[in-house]
């Protein structure tokens, strides 16, 4: 079975008027999925010691000294925080973890983390891009460090450069981070040529206005020899739904139907390399009607790999 994890913690960060990283992204997120059959689990708290993993304690100390009494806190020019934000974001990580116990368990085949804010732009000091914490990193680190698995991969197909997840697994040769993205585009990070310290990161650059049929293209080309060549342990998605044509942050041109296409390209692969055992977590998404959609398609086929 898919489990999907989530908390209403996760509804209580709440952004300025006319943010893009809205309450309603996960609403209708859940909404959309309302009528599978999976196995909905609460979302636990992330502990200190859970996010020292990946962030130093002196980051932790400074998001909970800037989360406000009421109101709204900016730490950037994008990212804020409300009084619900740091619960939100500890959610968000223990949902992770969660997945990956469950997973890793055999209790689960696969497992989609519903959560909000998302994860993939947290440095190890830096909090951007809408990012507390870097969820997938953080998987990653779990896996290898809790469960002793020989190796891992991140798949990130946000379509902006997932920074924090290269940044805090940039060292870490057991875990192999691939990203596709538009370049160019903010945060104008993810060229071919950062690798990692270990030949450990391969970033694919998707040119503007390019659409599904490139990604595919790319894919095949690249990052599934590569995963096959890795063979992980276990694969862990950034699922960023903005590459959708119908995405206003961004101008690359793919379909629902792409984004189905890759997921079940990636629970293929998971299937021959690790039992199927994947764990995806939301990132980004900024049309409600196509981010809903795409999550569909993301999780149907999660549901349906993991028959």
């Amino acid at each position: 079975m898919t489990a999907l994890i989530t908390h209403a913690d996760c509804l209580n960060h709440v952004t300025p008027e006319g943010h893009p990283e809205r309450v309603a992204r996960l609403e209708h997120v859940l909404h959309a999925l309302a009528g599978l059959d999976l196995n909905r689990i609460s979302a636990p708290l992330a502990t200190d010691a859970d996010v020292l993993r990946i962030h130093p304690q002196r980051y932790l100390d400074r998001i909970e000294g800037g989360v406000p009494m009421q109101g709204s806190a900016q730490l950037d020019a994008d990212t804020w925080l409300s009084p619900g934000s740091e619960q939100a974001a500890r959610r968000g990580a223990g949902a992770v973890l969660r997945a990956v116990d469950l997973v890793l368990g055999g209790e689960e085949t696969n497992a989609f983390c519903a959560i909000r804010p998302p994860g993939h732009h947290a440095e190890s000091e830096t909090a951007m891009g809408f990012c507390l914490f870097g969820n997938a990193a953080l998987a990653a680190k779990y896996a290898l460090d809790h469960h002793g698995l020989a190796r891992v991969a991140v798949v990130d197909f946000d379509v902006h450069h997932g920074n924090g997840t290269q940044d805090l697994l940039w060292d870490e040769p057991r875990a192999l981070t691939i990203t596709s993205q538009q370049m160019p585009l903010w945060p104008g990070s993810g060229a071919p040529s950062e690798r990692g310290a270990h030949d450990n990161v391969l970033n694919i650059a998707l040119p503007p206005e390019s659409d599904g049929a490139v990604m595919r293209a790319a894919y095949e080309a690249q990052v599934l020899p590569r995963l096959r060549g890795f063979a992980p342990d276990l694969i862990i998605l950034s699922a960023g739904f903005d590459a959708h044509q119908d995405d206003p942050l961004a101008s690359l041109n793919w379909s629902t139907d792409d984004f189905r296409w890759l997921t079940r390209e990636l629970c293929t692969l998971a299937a021959q390399l690790c039992g199927g055992r994947l764990v995806s977590t939301l990132e980004g998404g900024y049309d409600l009607e196509a981010l809903s959609a795409s999550a569909l398609a993301h999780v149907e086929e999660l549901l349906e790999a993991s028959k």
